[in-house]
């Protein structure tokens, strides 16, 4: 069993920035991919920003050149850096987790976080 535990959403006003946290714990397991989703309110849940073992990253158009995810795979935590945020970036954010267990059965999983709260005020 994994657990991830979010951190960083809140309230600010367009044009400022956040960073977004998600520590992975538990135990035998290793982790490949981490990434951001997020949902607005009546939406689906989108892809904000992936990233790989290897490190290869992953963005929506909508947050290119804005949103920056990076990983520190000594601490299994992934980050995304908000920047330039609109109002249209309002939304929960979710962590989500691609996992191998390191002992039989070596199976793969996927988590997902809580959420965390981003509100942009125009």
């Amino acid at each position: 069993q994994v657990q991830l535990v979010e951190s960083g959403g809140d309230l600010v006003q367009a044009g400022g920035s956040l960073r977004l946290s998600c520590a992975a714990s538990g135990s035998d397991f290793s982790i490949n991919a981490m990434g951001w989703y997020r949902q607005a309110p009546g939406k689906q849940r989108d892809l904000v920003a992936s990233t790989t073992s290897g490190g290869s990253t992953n963005y929506a158009d909508s947050v290119k050149g804005r949103f920056t995810i990076s990983r520190d795979n000594a601490k299994n935590t992934v980050y995304l850096q908000m920047n330039s945020l609109k109002p249209e970036d309002t939304a929960v954010y979710y962590c989500q987790v691609a996992v191998r267990r390191t002992v039989p059965p070596a199976r793969c999983y996927v988590y997902w976080g809580r959420g965390t709260q981003v509100t942009v005020s125009s």
